[in-house]
């Protein structure tokens, strides 16, 4: 019986067992090179972002538009507010509120009749179309004695309302509460305002002391 025999022909590849057992091939001088995956970029993420940067952008815009409606920032110069407000307060006046109803008696509002000028500040007595006279120490509107609050009492100067002041559309009387050391409607130099010059009611004060809070 004849045996055959097999033969192996040389590859140029030197054979080696590994621990296991096994053979592994090796070229001498070769490394072995593993592709790395890219990190994949996720549209939940992106989408995230983009909300988070949207609600930012409202949040600083509301805040502008607050601050430009009800936080404008106005100094009382001298007594004539007083004792609502004391010389030096620094008071937020609400820039937004005669947009949506016109200005009401008692209002204490910011106005300026000529730009760069400093912001006054006074309580509205007079409507328009009322008539305005003080006689007496007492302000009477439409010949009628108006009454409720200690500041419409005992008025010493009267001024152009010594005579009826008529006011036309638009137009307000205005005076301090501290009548002896208030420059208001009653001079010549200030008269009638107009809703025009009215920035704002002043609605709260924001200078430390005790009368920090709602005027």
């Amino acid at each position: 019986m004849r045996t055959t025999k097999n033969t192996v022909k040389s590859t140029g590849r030197r054979p080696w067992r590994s621990s296991r057992g096994g053979l592994r091939f090796e070229k001498k001088g070769q490394k072995l090179h593993f592709e790395q995956e890219r990190p994949r970029r996720r549209p939940g993420s992106l989408k995230s972002i983009g909300l988070w940067a949207v609600e930012i952008l409202i949040v600083c815009m509301t805040a502008v538009l607050l601050v430009a409606a009800f936080g404008q920032r106005v100094s009382v110069a001298g007594d004539s507010m007083n004792p609502a407000l004391e010389n030096g307060d620094v008071v937020l006046v609400n820039h937004f509120i005669y947009n949506v109803k016109k200005p009401a008696r008692g209002d204490i509002v910011a106005f300026r009749q000529n730009e760069g000028e400093h912001y006054s500040v006074k309580r509205i007595v007079g409507l328009p179309g009322e008539t305005v006279q003080i006689a007496d120490g007492k302000i009477l509107i439409d010949g009628e004695e108006l009454t409720g609050e200690t500041y419409l009492s005992n008025i010493d100067y009267a001024g152009l309302a010594e005579e009826p002041v008529e006011l036309g559309e638009d137009e307000y009387f205005v005076m301090g509460d501290n009548h002896a050391s208030s420059d208001d409607s009653r001079l010549p130099s200030i008269g009638n305002i107009s809703l025009d010059d009215i920035f704002g009611e002043v609605w709260f004060i924001v200078s430390p002391g005790e009368n920090r809070g709602l005027v």
